[in-house]
């Protein structure tokens, strides 16, 4: 069996799961509202009858919905001010008539200078908010894409292109409405809107913004169910298993990280594609490096990842002209906390997120998040952590143009990075290497390979048979190792190996 037909051990709908927490992050609510809702439609859904096949469309339409609104975040920001925050308060409101048109106008360009507010709340008037609605109709566009990278069926693609819609058809796109909208749109419509509600206000206030959005933004057969049986479909929500599995093969894993990783990259226009670059040249470095290909492979993936706590970062503080004062630096600084704790579960995305969550720290202790030094950090996150400075300083942000390749190299190689990370991503990107790459203490990429082995219990034939090698050529490998490092025993040799990153801790 090929490598890339594997079991990954990864199911899509966990992959989904954990993603929409970043999603949560975007929309400025707490974590696992985009479950909590998907559990309300879903409950709601039995009720009503849909079939199971309806049901599971459901899932990944309620876990995808609100994704697209990474695309549109510098625009929104660029009229409303934070996008977060623009969104966590869209859900006191019903968007339509007077009272959307007023919260649109109330927030043009908030956080700019009174003619900047004047300008944005005059062309929301003269336009009749056409930039707002073709931002809606960029959303719903953007996240059919995403499930069709996904491989999810077409009914999930042509629901979430009615996202935007309403009841009454004065939604997106205009006209649509009624029974127009697919069901499984319909359930995720009103549960989006009651789990906020049912939270902050209870029981009752989810009955009343039900009530008072029936037959217009929400479907009536829908509104009527919920009421009906409120109490047992709002009972317990934030908890409860997955209860359909798509498992995911290692390739199929690839590509949805891969397209996960482009839609956060949409977060601020001039990162676009960093996430990806990072990957393809953290996961060269570690191979060059003659790291296990478990370590490879999950360098590579950690990339992808490494980025997913911006989510919960405003496009204000990331696409910031200036200076950032302390309040924003810090939000920034959480986002690596945000992309470990988004990963937490299952237990093979956890690893990645341990390593994603150490792209910024650095030896001398001046990262973050949690500010670790030296052998704290496992060698891929040093990889990682390399990687993704030098992909950053070769692309322009809002407060400096992009570095030349030649600064680029001489910024790398004079920060707080650890020097064969460093020169393994500078080799790797094809940049003027000083000297040979080579692990700790001079060990070549296949004595980095024999150490992990040794280090993790391995008899001198097993190294052999694992890399395809002579019992004589694995001793002599050993020798070597123990002879550069200093080692006199296993033991001895597995304390370098986690000193200097080579073994990572959840792996022991």
């Amino acid at each position: 069996m090929e490598l890339a037909d594997r079991d990954s051990g990864v199911d899509l709908t966990e992959l989904l799961a954990a993603f929409s927490l970043a999603t949560d992050l975007g929309l400025g609510q707490p974590m696992e509202h985009v479950l909590r809702s998907w559990r309300i439609a879903d409950r709601l859904a039995e009720r009503m009858g849909l079939a199971e096949d309806e049901r599971r469309s459901l899932f990944y339409a309620a876990m995808l919905a609100w994704v697209g609104c990474v695309a549109d975040s510098p625009e929104v920001a660029a009229s409303f001010g934070d996008d977060i925050a623009f969104r966590a308060d869209s859900y006191e409101v019903d968007l339509a008539g007077l009272a959307g048109a007023g919260f649109f106008l109330r927030r043009a360009g908030r956080g700019g200078s009174a003619w900047h507010r004047l300008r944005v709340a005059t062309t929301i008037l003269t336009t009749g908010g056409q930039h707002v609605v073709q931002g809606m109709q960029s959303h719903c566009v953007t996240t059919s894409t995403l499930a069709e990278r996904l491989g999810l069926g077409p009914d999930v693609g042509r629901a979430l292109r009615q996202f935007f819609t309403r009841w009454d058809g004065r939604g997106v796109p205009a006209g649509v409405g009624g029974e127009e909208i697919a069901p499984i749109v319909r359930l995720v419509h009103l549960a989006d809107v009651v789990e906020v509600r049912h939270r902050v206000a209870g029981l009752d206030g989810a009955l009343e913004v039900a009530r008072a959005r029936r037959g217009s933004q929400f479907a009536p057969d829908v509104v009527d169910a919920f009421v009906t049986h409120a109490p047992e479909v709002l009972s317990d929500i934030g908890s409860g298993d997955l209860w359909l599995r798509r498992p995911l093969t290692e390739g199929e894993l690839d590509t949805a990280l891969e397209a996960l990783a482009d839609f956060t990259d949409l977060r601020s226009a001039s990162r676009a594609g960093h996430s990806r670059g990072v990957a393809e040249l953290a996961g060269a470095a570690a191979r060059s490096m003659g790291l296990p290909l478990s370590d490879v492979v999950a360098t590579r993936r950690a990339g992808l990842l490494h980025d997913i706590g911006l989510h919960g970062v405003p496009a204000t503080v990331l696409d910031q002209p200036g200076p950032l004062s302390a309040t924003d630096w810090e939000r920034v600084r959480l986002s690596s906390y945000y992309t470990e704790r988004v990963l937490s579960r299952p237990a093979a995305l956890a690893k990645l997120g341990a390593i994603a969550a150490t792209a910024h720290e650095r030896r001398d202790g001046s990262g973050y998040h949690r500010g670790l030094s030296g052998a704290s950090v496992p060698m891929t996150g040093r990889v990682l952590a390399a990687a993704c400075a030098y992909r950053a300083m070769l692309e322009p942000r809002a407060h400096r143009p992009a570095l030349t390749e030649k600064q680029a190299v001489a910024a790398l190689r004079a920060g707080a990075l650890d020097p064969d990370a460093t020169e393994a991503v500078l080799a790797a990107a094809g940049n003027g290497v000083r000297r040979r790459v080579t692990g700790p203490a001079g060990l070549t990429p296949r004595e980095v390979e024999v150490l992990v082995l040794i280090s993790r219990g391995a008899q001198t034939g097993e190294v052999a048979e694992r890399l395809g090698i002579s019992r004589k050529t694995a001793g002599t490998h050993i020798e070597r190792i123990y002879t550069k490092t200093g080692a006199s025993s296993r033991s001895t040799a597995t304390l370098f190996a986690l000193r200097n990153g080579l073994l990572d801790p959840l792996d022991l």
